[in-house]
Formats: structure tokens, C-alpha cells, sequence
């Protein structure tokens, strides 16, 4: 069909001194807009921009655009860290599932959101690509809405279907997805998790698990297992091998059956064109898939989350080091309830037994300025490379030697003088 696409700048004239930006995340980060839209610091004044994980090479450090632009950050990436932490930017702690709540209700009214489409099909309509997750409601919540037509962009079922008349302004460029592969980055520590996890999990299950080398690594140890299912917050490369051997079915799911239910992809191009125009594949609204309520309906949900440390008591850090926001709360408390209300579900805290300098992660207490992402009363299942426990009903005491004993061998002695000035008794 014949479209009319307005230039980069008449596009982003649209965006005026005092707005609220939305900018959407993942490996849809529109790279080339923003930094076209950081580009006009010198004329654009006051302006917040509010995004979650954005990819690629953001030119947010040139002269001038922290003078300008104000970064609200709803979910922490490595490449805008010191942006969060300087004078000309913050986080919000937020469930991700909740992120929606703040655009619709407008507590954060949307000015403008700048986003990726793929290309419209033959009635008008593109998709959001990968990354719909709070993008949905971003883009139905904003004032006006700026389209950079990507052909790369993979066309993704689910949520994130939008006419292009929904579009104030649409632009065509042509640029790569954001692509991130763990699999380069396994070790003998990961997947010596991966297999103490892929022991907890029974045919039939529904998976929630993220990117990284310990879910790569449980996924790897799946390939027995029978009518597996995925709802998750996101997924990588890892499930395509197990979707197309068949242990991936989704049969048994008794929400979005037979379909893979997620809020964005985050991989490499294998999974991005494994996900183009599929139609086992359901992107949606993050507020749906991340809804605990949702989550709980399908049968032995497991829900397979990482931490930063973990305190003798069962405290989650998983967002900062200390004061230093490194992440986010994002969608893990989410899972860890809607996993432990599911029927057989096992809510799992995966993570190496100490850090690669050597320290443990798992503490006495967690580092002053530490966030709590899940409370000890939520936590279930810990796995390490050592071994896994579960603390569910155990008191405080107990909870403090089933985590002793999936500690790295050279920490256990220091834990448990810890254990002893804690409780008086030895271990």
C-alpha cells in the first residue's frame, strides 16, 4: 500500500521543550531517533524521557544532552547506568506488571513515545516487534505517537498490532536489532546450576525464565522432558532447539494453550526470525503476562530468577549492589508469587555460589543501601552450583543452614561463625 512517511525531523518536531518521552526498550530500542531526538539539546528544553532496558549505542554522554534530557528510568540497562546515577537521572522501583498502571492512570502521562513497527502488511497494520511488553500501553496512552518503520523488525502476533493511522508520525530506517547471545558466555558453574534446576522441573511444566547462561543452561537439560510449556516475561534463543524437537508443546497449559506467551524476545537473529510471523508466538501486554493472577492459572508454573546475593534469612537482592542501581525489580516478584499459587509451581532463586572476584553471594546480611526484590517470605527454592534447597516453612534458624550448605566450601566456615553470632548455637 502507499504510505507517506514524514523525515526524522519532522517527525521529532512533534516533540516540544517540557514533554514526557516514552522510549521503547528492549531490541526495538528505535537507536536511531533517539539519538537524533538527543541531537536537539540545544533547542529542546526540560525534557524526561522514561524507558525500560535500552539497547544499543545511546549517545546520551555527548556535550550538552544531560542539560536537556532527564532520564526517569523504569528498569536499569548497562549502557545508560551512569546516566541513571548522575544529576540528570533517577529509577523508579516498580513491578514491571504494574509499569502500565502509570501511563493509564496517569501518573506519568505520556507526551510522546517513540517506537519501532515492522512493516505495515497489505490492511495497514504493523506490529511492535519483540518488545511489547509496557510498550502496549505506552503507545495506546500517549498523546501522539512517532514510528520509525524498521524492515528488520520482525512481525510478532500478540498484543502489539497497531493501524498506522494510530501513528502521529511515521519515518522509515532501516537499522539491526540489538542482539545478545549467552551462550558464547557459559561456564562450568552455570551449567552445573542448569542441571540442579532442569532436576526440579516434571514434564508438563510451564517455564518462566529470562536471558542468561544459567537459563540457557537449565534449557539445555530439557531435552527428556515432555510438554513443556512457556509463559514468561521474555525468552531468548534457548527455546527454539526444545520447540522444535517437541518438548516444547504448550499443551498442557490451561491459559494461551498451545500458544508461547511472552512480553518481549531478547536474542539473536536466530529468534528473531523464528519469531517472525509465527503463530505459536503471543506477545503481549506485560500487565497480562506478568498479572500473577494469570500466572497462577497454569499448571506447575517455574519460575527460574537470578539475584545478586542472598542474606542467611532468604532476603533477594537482585536490582542493586549496595546503593548502586544495577537493574530492576522488574517482573521477578511477579513470577516468584504467580509460580507458589500455581499448582505443583516451584518458584527457583538460581545463582552462582560466589561472585567471579571470588566473594560470596550468599551473606550474612545484604550490603547497606541493598534492595530487597523478594522478601524471605516469598522465596522457595534456592539453587547454587553446590546444590539446591527449599526453605519454604522453615524457620529462620534452619533457613540459615540449608543456605550454608549451597555455599561455596570457602565461605562456609565464615558463615557460620556468622550463623553462631546470630543464633548462638553452632551449625
Amino acid at each position: 500500500m502507499s504510505l507517506k512517511y514524514s523525515s526524522v525531523e519532522d517527525a521529532l518536531n512533534l516533540v516540544e521543550s517540557n514533554s514526557r518521552v516514552f522510549i521503547q526498550g528492549g531490541a526495538a530500542t528505535p537507536v536511531h531517533l533517539v539519538n537524533e531526538l538527543l541531537a536537539r539539546w540545544p533547542t529542546l528544553k526540560n525534557i524526561e524521557l522514561v524507558a525500560i532496558s535500552l539497547y544499543g549505542d545511546i549517545n546520551w554522554k555527548q556535550t550538552g544532552v544531560t542539560d536537556s534530557f532527564y532520564l526517569n528510568s523504569l528498569f536499569v540497562s548497562s549502557n545508560i547506568r551512569d546516566w541513571v546515577k548522575s544529576d540528570a537521572g533517577d529509577y523508579i522501583p516498580v513491578f514491571l506488571s504494574e509499569i502500565p498502571r502509570l501511563f493509564e492512570n496517569n501518573i506519568l502521562p505520556i507526551d510522546v513515545a517513540i517506537v519501532q513497527v515492522s512493516q505495515p502488511d497489505e490492511h495497514g497494520y504493523c506490529t511492535l516487534g519483540p518488545s511489547v511488553d509496557i510498550t502496549f500501553s505506552a503507545v495506546k496512552n500517549a498523546k501522539r505517537v512517532i514510528a520509525q518503520v524498521n524492515p528488520e523488525l520482525p512481525r510478532v502476533l500478540g498484543d502489539g498490532v497497531f493501524h498506522i493511522s494510530h501513528f502521529a508520525a511515521l519515518t522509515w530506517h532501516r537499522e539491526d536489532l540489538a542482539e545478545m547471545d549467552y551462550s558464547l558466555l557459559a561456564d562450568p558453574v552455570s551449567r552445573r546450576i542448569g542441571i540442579n534446576v532442569a532436576e526440579l522441573i516434571e514434564d508438563g511444566s510451564t517455564l518462566q525464565l529470562g536471558i542468561g547462561t544459567i537459563p540457557d543452561s537449565v534449557l539445555e537439560n530439557l531435552t527428556t522432558h515432555k510438554g513443556l510449556g512457556i509463559h514468561t516475561e521474555m525468552f531468548s534463543d534457548g527455546i527454539i532447539p526444545l520447540v522444535e524437537s517437541g518438548v516444547i508443546t504448550n499443551e498442557h497449559k490451561k491459559i494461551n494453550q498451545g500458544k508461547i506467551v511472552s512480553s518481549f524476545v531478547l536474542g539473536t537473529k536466530k529468534v528473531y526470525d523464528f519469531i517472525d510471523n509465527n503463530p505459536i508466538v503471543n506477545c503481549l501486554n506485560v500487565a497480562y503476562v506478568n498479572d500473577t493472577s494469570i500466572i497462577r492459572k497454569n499448571p506447575k508454573v517455574i519460575a527460574i530468577n537470578s539475584a545478586i546475593e542472598i542474606d542467611l534469612t532468604g532476603q533477594v537482592c537482585a536490582d542493586s549492589i549496595g546503593t548502586l542501581q544495577y537493574s530492576g525489580i522488574g517482573g521477578q516478584m511477579d513470577f516468584m508469587r504467580g509460580a507458589s499459587l500455581s499448582e505443583g509451581g516451584k518458584p527457583i532463586i538460581a545463582l552462582p555460589s560466589s561472585t567471579k572476584d571470588g566473594i560470596s553471594r550468599i551473606t550474612p546480611f545484604l550490603k547497606q543501601g541493598a534492595g530487597v526484590v523478594t522478601t524471605r517470605g516469598n522465596v522457595h527454592y534456592v539453587a547454587t552450583e553446590y546444590g539446591v534447597v527449599n526453605l519454604y516453612g522453615k524457620n529462620m534458624a534452619q533457613r540459615a543452614k540449608l543456605l550454608i550448605s549451597i555455599a561455596h566450601p570457602q565461605h562456609r566456615e565464615s558463615l557460620e561463625v556468622a550463623y553462631y553470632q546470630r543464633f548462638g548455637q553452632t551449625v
